[in-house]
């Protein structure tokens, strides 16, 4: 059976052309009358909430704002062939009422809204936020400290010293769904909200599959040992540059052994208790965000469509 689970800021590429044949004509672009703008104010996207549901604000390219940037915004692509930008304000742009929006109007923090949006505009949020918060995390270059200037639409810094080229980074993470036939292996971080248990997931490191980091993480956290892994899905996740691959995992040992360092506790749920767990009726356990690639991949499993086959 095929994936069919929702995952937010994975659209397919249907609503942004990214266009990156147009990059170098980035400048021509922003002048044109179709092109519109989406602004930032530290990462957080202006939410136009004066309608039926909440939605990206986008405008005319404004010079004040454009100013305030410091750097000239990024050509994220095309929707339905207009030009579109971002750019990102201070992050004290975000506080209170702004005069740069029009009533009804905030900037909003992706995470909190991002289930709200459609899916192609949550898509499009996250690609803005991703490569602006590169920009704002990379102002020198690695090889000689001079500093950097935003290059190719945005899609490139270029060191005004020895002449390097950076572009933005994706770190890759496995997110795995393990299971052991009917129980689904599951664990938690101090940090995170009482009751919640997710799947577990890590970074991948230099020379690694995506098969060898699941089996290395599963194994780190917990002492369990993993046989088949599964690709299914994968979720763009930019808070900041990641990337996560959702696999499924066969457990070939069912004995738990925290790492006290990764998690602070893990166990086996039962299939019969995952409904209960994603519909908020557990007695005990939270469920994950319903804009995090762990909730679909637990539905995954329960609709029969994740067995590490």
């Amino acid at each position: 059976m095929s994936f069919s689970q929702p995952i937010t800021f994975a659209t397919g590429g249907t609503t942004l052309d990214r266009a990156a044949h147009l990059r170098r004509e980035a400048g021509a672009l922003l002048a044109s009358a179709e092109a519109r703008l989406l602004v930032l104010a530290g990462g957080r996207p202006a939410i136009d909430l004066d309608g039926e549901g909440p939605r990206l604000l986008w405008r005319a390219p404004d010079p004040g704002v454009l100013a305030e940037a410091g750097e000239a915004p990024v050509f994220l692509g095309l929707i339905d062939g207009a030009p579109r930008f971002a750019a990102d304000l201070p992050p004290s742009a975000a506080e209170g009422p702004d005069p740069r929006l029009p009533e009804g109007a905030k900037f909003i923090d992706l995470r909190s809204i991002a289930g709200q949006l459609t899916p192609g505009e949550a898509s499009v949020a996250a690609t803005a936020k991703g490569v602006l918060g590169w920009h704002e995390s990379h102002p020198r270059c690695s090889r000689c400290g001079a500093p950097t200037v935003p290059d190719d639409g945005g899609w490139r810094r270029r060191c005004g010293g020895c002449g390097a080229l950076h572009f933005p980074r994706t770190d890759p993470v496995v997110i795995m769904l393990v299971t052991d036939g009917e129980r689904v292996l599951l664990g938690r971080q101090a940090s995170w909200p009482s009751g919640l248990h997710s799947c577990l997931a890590g970074f991948m490191e230099p020379g690694e599959t995506i098969e060898d980091a699941v089996r290395r993480e599963v194994w780190e956290e917990t002492r369990v040992r993993v046989g088949r892994v599964r690709y299914l899905a994968c979720q763009p996740w930019p808070f900041p540059t990641s990337l996560m691959m959702g696999c499924t995992a066969e457990a070939l040992s069912e004995e738990i052994t925290l790492d006290p360092t990764e998690l602070e506790d893990a166990f086996w749920l039962p299939r019969a208790e995952l409904a209960a767990v994603l519909e908020g009726r557990h007695p005990r356990l939270g469920s994950p965000r319903v804009d995090a690639i762990a909730r679909s991949l637990l539905a995954a499993w329960l609709a029969g469509e994740a067995d590490p086959v």
